[in-house]
């Protein structure tokens, strides 16, 4: 009786389930065919994994960076964003839930699939922490006081320390064993592995503090003379930095040495924009004097000059009349100099220079003088930090300034040479040179 109730019931199930029916039949046709079958669900498997990833990361995550943006956070913010890491997961449970599914595939396959899947969740999920690390550390650098009181480093501390464990967890699920276990088991061998792989460790070390901190960058210019480098980074790897010096040489900087030892990075004066013109012309301290009224009033005619010139002359009017009145001989007056006047005008010229950047600094100034005479430095930054036009800029100005400075009646400082005491000695002798005329 119970069988002839049950008879109906099973012939209508077919009938009202025909997607069931059709994988019934596809499985009788395969029976004797098991990998096929067994070929056939695992590519569907696959299908159904891309599409669930497909459809997460195409249509879910667009409207969730739509909404996102909406919302106060920043566009790095958005980037910064724990789900796209947190939606890899969706396509290895499906993998680890569906693998089952499969009749014919052996226990242990199915369990190292299983544990990959595992293990891939666990570095996922690894990694979207670490964006969440990031991410508060971004919103935190908002506060106007962040600058006093950062905490990049406290971060980059738990980034560590997740690594490791996202590391011990991943290899004890992919060797299905207890963490505790692998841990005690590592424990005993550290002291080993420490001393086999020191420099390994510490290279890995220094690849990672200066990834962190962006000490170092592919195509920056370093310069570190203990290396004897000086030139371009062309490659960073994980024990040795490679730096293409002017002459085209290469020099081999072991990693660490650029945690251990000093280096400069010209990348700064690349993202300022401006190089600086750092050089001193050096003046003979005999041709220094004051000027009078007519070669004042010649310099007047410079019309950087004009300004500076009657800016001098009432605050040394001022001055000398204050002297006058208290009876003070003119002597212990003040008075304008080709030297100051020559200052001042390099100063004017700079900054009416369009290679020369305005908004950094610039200045004209004295040094100490000594047995090459009296250096006037100019302190400057060009705004062309390519090395060819940088040396040109710099030319220019020390062609100009070499060629004006006799119209203040100063000299170079230049020391003496055969050729022209040789010189000096025919201007002398000249006189005498010449024969006396024919009576």
């Amino acid at each position: 009786m119970s069988t002839q109730a049950s008879l109906p019931f099973a012939s209508a199930a077919p009938a009202a389930l025909p997607g069931a029916r059709f994988f019934a039949d596809l499985q009788h046709t395969l029976a004797p065919y098991p990998w096929a079958y067994d070929a056939m669900v695992i590519v569907a498997l696959l299908l159904a994994a891309w599409l669930t990833n497909w459809v997460t990361k195409r249509i879910l995550l667009r409207g969730l960076r739509r909404v996102l943006r909406a919302t106060v956070l920043s566009d790095k913010e958005v980037k910064l964003s724990v789900i796209p890491r947190l939606a890899n997961v969706i396509p290895a449970l499906v993998l680890s839930l569906g693998i089952g599914a499969v009749p014919h595939l052996p226990a242990a396959m199915v369990s190292v699939v299983r544990n990959v899947c595992a293990a891939f969740i666990v570095l996922t999920v690894a990694l979207a922490l670490s964006r969440v690390l990031d991410l508060l550390n971004h919103v935190y650098e908002r506060r106007p006081d962040a600058h006093n009181k950062p905490i990049k480093g406290y971060m980059q501390l738990l980034k560590i320390v997740l690594g490791v464990v996202a590391a011990v967890l991943m290899v004890s699920v992919l060797v299905d064993k207890s963490p505790v276990i692998l841990l005690s088991g590592v424990g005993a061998m550290m002291a080993v592995l420490i001393l086999v792989f020191q420099d390994t460790l510490l290279s890995l070390v220094a690849s990672v503090t200066i990834s962190s901190n962006d000490m170092v960058r592919v195509g920056d210019w370093i310069e570190m003379p203990q290396q004897n480098a000086d030139g371009d980074v062309i490659d960073i790897a994980l024990h040795t930095v490679k730096v293409q010096n002017w002459d085209k040489t290469i020099t081999t900087i072991p990693t660490k040495k650029l945690i251990s030892d000093s280096f400069k990075n010209w990348r700064g004066m690349s993202e300022a924009g401006g190089r600086r013109i750092k050089r001193a012309l050096y003046l003979d301290q005999h041709s220094v004097r004051f000027l009078d009224a007519a070669e004042i009033e010649q310099m007047r005619q410079l019309t950087v000059l004009r300004e500076y010139i009657d800016r001098k002359r009432d605050e040394l009017g001022a001055w000398n009349g204050a002297l006058a009145e208290r009876g003070v001989a003119p002597i212990n007056g003040r008075r304008i100099t080709n030297l100051g006047t020559f200052r001042a005008y390099v100063e004017h010229y700079l900054r009416a220079s369009p290679h020369v950047r305005q908004d950094m600094t610039l200045l004209v100034r004295q040094l100490e003088p000594g047995a090459n005479g009296l250096p006037l430095e100019l302190y400057c930054f060009a705004n062309d930090t390519r090395w060819a036009m940088y040396e040109q800029i710099q030319a220019d100005l020390f062609d100009h300034l070499l060629a004006i400075l006799p119209n203040f009646d100063l000299r170079v400082f230049q020391a003496s040479s055969d050729a022209m005491f040789m010189d000096s000695a025919r201007i002398r002798r000249a006189p005498d040179a010449v024969p006396p005329p024919a009576a």
